[in-house]
């Protein structure tokens, strides 16, 4: 299997990086691989590090998968959206590290962290999905309310307003921007401090704090499953 994620462990803390050699789409390969990734920081019991290479964190799901079957989509679609469930229940801290663009499913996956981190420069972070003629999934709107602030909401999803690193801070995308080359070391101090915090109250806090949202966000998942079903037998009908 081609290798689409980087890892490594150091100093308790976790660093992930996406890496398909372009835009980081979250593909079903890339989602077993980020699991796998999350697995060893789990055992580990350490601070995640999560980010892309180059100018891109993730330009979203795979649309090649969309081309070639039901069952792959649909396992991506899922894939996709429990592994952002992953994230807002993970154990461990869990920051963001958000080295350029983030589209579509890339800016759900840096809403399921608990600390974000931009870069400065013209990059874009948008949930595109009503721009490309997509209803937004029921669990990319429960993702974007737990985070976003409610006067960017719908902007963000009913709009697919585009936000720069700047403006994404007010959104609520990003909680922090510092210039490109300061990235990696503004997220080593975050990490560092972050793995002084007591463990198993971070994970009874993180948990109880969120213990609503993802209950939601389950049933999200949930819905979703039976809408992309229903979307591709409708499709698969048209066809005919």
């Amino acid at each position: 299997m081609e290798k689409l994620v980087n890892f490594q462990i150091d100093n308790n803390i976790a660093w992930i990086m996406m890496d398909d050699g372009q835009k980081n789409v979250i593909s079903p390969a890339m989602i077993a691989q980020l699991n796998q990734a999350l697995d060893k920081a789990e055992k580990a019991g350490a601070v995640v590090v999560l980010t892309g290479r180059q100018d891109v964190f993730s330009a979203g799901f795979d649309l090649k998968v969309f081309k070639s079957s039901a069952s792959e989509t649909l396992k991506m679609l899922m894939g996709g959206f429990t592994l952002s469930r992953r994230l807002l229940a993970f154990p461990t801290p869990v920051i963001i590290a958000c080295n350029g663009h983030a589209i579509a499913m890339g800016s759900f996956l840096l809403l399921s962290g608990d600390y974000r981190i931009g870069v400065e420069g013209d990059f874009k972070i948008v949930a595109n999905e009503v721009q490309i003629g997509l209803t937004m999934p029921f669990s990319a709107m429960e993702i974007c309310r737990q985070r976003l602030n409610p006067s960017h909401y719908d902007r963000a999803v009913l709009l697919s307003e585009c936000f720069h690193p700047q403006t994404a801070i007010g959104a609520g995308f990003l909680d922090q921007v510092v210039a490109k080359e300061d990235l990696n070391a503004t997220v080593l101090l975050c990490a560092k401090q972050y793995a002084t915090l007591h463990a198993k109250a971070h994970k009874a806090s993180k948990l109880r704090t969120r213990r609503k949202m993802l209950r939601t966000l389950g049933w999200a998942i949930h819905k979703d499953r039976f809408d992309f079903i229903k979307q591709g037998i409708l499709r698969a009908i048209k066809k005919k």
